[in-house]
């Protein structure tokens, strides 16, 4: 599931021709689902000057429910205290999502305020949980929370996304002690080390055998054909082809290496959002790099290091994809 950017014009108002067109490509790249509303669409379109999050969720809702042809999960970002998160969740229903991913980033809420706000939200919709890295805004979250979280009835999923291989690992063995561990569908967010994850099979401390269903990713924006192929690459490793898995392990540093110049890692992710547009700029589906808040701007030499590993690694590139199909999803 790409995590779907956000559109703009060179005034930073809402392109909606580009942005639809966006949400057409991940439909022709094979993405299994899209997120929405969520830290790649920009968390200022909830900004009433902004007044982007209906709009853009709506676009996002249509396209896909109008031309998808197949079934394609719709994921609504929520974020805030529990009024703010079941507000927007009730509005995710309305415009016919399937489930919302909770943001945990919510200054001075204990453990228990999240678990809270997490049960009166999956009144109203399916609930994603989401562990952020602490750069950029996400806390420790300890085990018992995890395994408290996984109780909850109307938890479908959890995002791993500490960008912590500890971290990844502790939130999995408290999820899969849960009762309704076989019920969590476990997707990965950590763009650092997306092969790694998905080829790891978790063998927690009861004997019970945890794998990853797939990702929830920023940087699965980007060069989503090839993303689709390599995830159908990983079940078939998994399946018992280790030639192909020997193969992916050794493809994992290079999209590490990828999704550092795109996150832009060396600057503390200061030109993550940027870096993703960059990408989507070169290939002509987006006019600019612009975000709703003007200080959010490519790092120095950052296009050029984007530029660098598409060509040092052109496997994880889909450039050619893009050039086929850009006019038709730009109609």
């Amino acid at each position: 599931m790409p995590a779907h950017p956000l559109a703009l014009d060179a005034r930073r108002r809402l392109d909606e021709r580009r942005q639809r067109a966006l949400t057409r490509y991940y439909l022709a790249a094979g993405a299994g689902g899209v997120a929405v509303g969520v830290h790649t669409t920009q968390f200022e379109i909830r900004d009433a000057r902004v007044g982007l999050l209906r709009p853009v969720l709506e676009l996002a809702a249509e396209t896909v429910d109008k031309e998808a042809g197949r079934p394609v999960v719709k994921v609504a970002g929520a974020c805030g205290y529990t009024a703010q998160a079941v507000s927007e969740a009730e509005l995710a229903a309305e415009l016919g999502y399937d489930a919302v991913l909770l943001s945990p980033a919510v200054p001075g809420a204990d453990e228990a305020g999240l678990l809270e706000r997490a049960r009166a939200v999956g009144q109203v919709l399916p609930v994603v949980g989401f562990y952020l890295q602490e750069v950029v805004g996400g806390r420790y979250l300890s085990p018992g929370y995890w395994r408290a979280f996984a109780e909850i009835p109307s938890v479908v999923a959890v995002k791993t996304a500490p960008f912590d291989r500890y971290r990844t690992a502790e939130a999995i063995a408290a999820i899969a002690e849960s009762d309704r561990a076989d019920e969590v569908a476990l997707y990965t967010g950590n763009d650092d080390a997306i092969l790694t994850d998905l080829l790891t099979p978790y063998r927690t401390a009861t004997g019970r055998l945890r794998w990853f269903a797939g990702g929830l990713l920023g940087q699965w924006a980007v060069w989503t054909r090839a993303a689709t192929d390599l995830l159908a690459q990983v079940r078939a490793a998994r399946a018992g082809d280790h030639a192909l898995m020997t193969d992916l392990l050794r493809r994992s540093p290079q999209l590490t290496e990828a999704n550092a110049a795109v996150f832009d890692v060396r600057n503390a992710f200061r030109g993550c959002i940027p870096g993703v547009h960059e990408v989507l700029r070169q290939q002509g589906l987006l006019e600019g790099t612009w975000c709703l808040n003007p200080d959010e701007l490519l790092s120095p030499r950052q296009s050029e290091e984007i530029a660098r590993v598409a060509t040092a690694y052109p496997w994880l590139t889909d450039d050619e994809f893009v050039a086929e199909h850009r006019d038709e999803w730009l109609r």
